[in-house]
């Protein structure tokens, strides 16, 4: 047991670092690190979204510090934009790969979790997903116990004799800002929650959309979820026993999910509570874990849609915005699940109405996230429509009829003027 400032002395330059990251983020091992920013020079900082500050993200930091995004979240987009930080598309699901293959080597990881056990085990708490693996194959790790930590069931310990400094700590953990529902963010969640069929297993994504379909899901039946994540809406359904993964055909009878992004309600609601089986994103993400369950419903958003059902969800163009994440993984598994309804929501404008989101054709640069391929359903406030086995001109229809309706005309004459040329 020992300071902060001393645990993160093993920190030297060139070091690769992983942080805990999302609800579970190490506050005081981040802040001591980055207070070492003098003594330090290119130091690569690796997580996924974080909740709380990120210091040594700022300008003035560069020459110690260099954040490698493997999903770009709020807090460091500007510093990826300005090319100040890095990012790595990859597939949430194969990121433990890089770590376990020595493709990405870890020389320090800076974990959060909950005091010891009596027998020695400590729990990563709301944030297993790719963090445990991360611990296992770093050369050193830095673990502060936080009491405040909930004690989370499955695959979500490491035994002090893995951890290499654990320090005590007493501090609130990072939460999510739970976001309000636009009126046509309630339009889709409508069109999407109309079409869930009792005894769904369900995968919802991080936002404002998801937050509305768990709103509507209240009179439905025998529901499951297999998800890498999961926010506070979860908890009514868990409660009223909407949600009892019953009629799931693996992990029954389980809440099965990466990490979660919530309030402290939900980590309270996640505390010791067996209904949750946290599993490493590896497992979570996996298209053909995913498969195994019937009617997998996976719910993932877009920043831009053309109208072959190419979907961009990463970047602006060529700008990146925020990552691959595990859209492909639940798009892939759903598609093989029995029953199963991949959908992919977005609301059919954006700049306050000024500009589609359902184009001809993407921006110059934009990333292609989910392939025409893959597409199945696709959802805005003017309905939903499944282009999965339709041709060319059959799925432009279809995308413009779920435009808006100041677009749909230019979209047809630019969409003939292509066909014809």
């Amino acid at each position: 047991m020992v300071s902060a400032a001393e645990a993160v002395s093993v920190i030297q330059s060139g070091h690769r670092v992983y942080v805990h990251q999302g609800c579970a983020q190490p506050e005081p091992l981040l802040a001591a690190m980055t207070a070492r920013a003098s003594e330090l020079r290119n130091v690569e900082v690796l997580h996924m979204a974080m909740m709380g500050s990120v210091e040594y993200v700022k300008a003035g930091f560069g020459q110690s510090f260099r954040h490698n995004a493997l999903f770009i979240g709020a807090s460091v987009r500007e510093a990826v934009q300005q090319r100040r930080a890095d990012y790595i598309p990859v597939f949430l699901g194969e990121i433990e790969g890089l770590f376990l293959s020595g493709a990405l080597p870890i020389d320090v990881a800076l974990m959060q979790c909950t005091p010891p056990d009596r027998n020695g085990f400590v729990s990563l708490g709301p944030s297993i997903d790719v963090s445990l693996t991360a611990a296992k194959m770093a050369r050193h790790v830095i673990a502060i116990a936080n009491p405040r930590m909930p004690r989370t069931h499955g695959d979500t310990f490491l035994h002090v004799s893995e951890i290499s400094v654990l320090l005590e700590g007493d501090f609130p953990l990072a939460e999510l800002e739970v976001r309000q529902a636009s009126p046509e963010h309630q339009a889709i969640a409508r069109h999407v929650a109309a079409l869930i069929p009792d005894g769904a297993t369900l995968q919802l994504g991080i936002g404002a959309i998801p937050d509305a379909i768990l709103d509507l899901l209240t009179h439905h039946k025998d529901l499951g979820v297999h998800s890498e994540m999961v926010s506070d809406g979860i908890i009514p359904l868990l409660e009223s026993g909407v949600v009892n993964n019953r009629l799931k055909k693996i992990n029954p009878n389980k809440v099965v999910a990466g990490f979660v992004l919530g309030s402290r309600r939900l980590l309270d609601f996640i505390d010791d509570n067996p209904i949750f089986e946290f599993r490493q994103t590896r497992y979570t993400n996996d298209p053909f874990q995913i498969a195994r369950n019937p009617k997998v419903c996976a719910v993932n958003a877009a920043i831009e849609i053309d109208l072959t059902g190419q979907v961009c969800a990463d970047s602006m163009g060529e700008v990146p915005f925020s990552g691959i994440g595990g859209q492909v993984d639940f798009i892939r598994g759903a598609a093989r699940s029995e029953g199963g309804m991949p959908f992919i929501c977005l609301p059919s404008t954006a700049k306050n109405g000024k500009l589609s989101r359902i184009v001809n054709q993407l921006k110059p640069g934009a990333g292609v996230v989910t392939s025409r391929g893959d597409v199945h359903w696709v959802v805005s406030e003017f309905g939903a429509v499944n282009l999965h086995g339709k041709n060319l001109r059959q799925r432009a229809e279809l995308l413009i009829s779920i435009a808006h309706p100041d677009f749909r005309e230019s979209l047809e004459r630019e969409s003939f003027a292509l066909r014809q040329g």
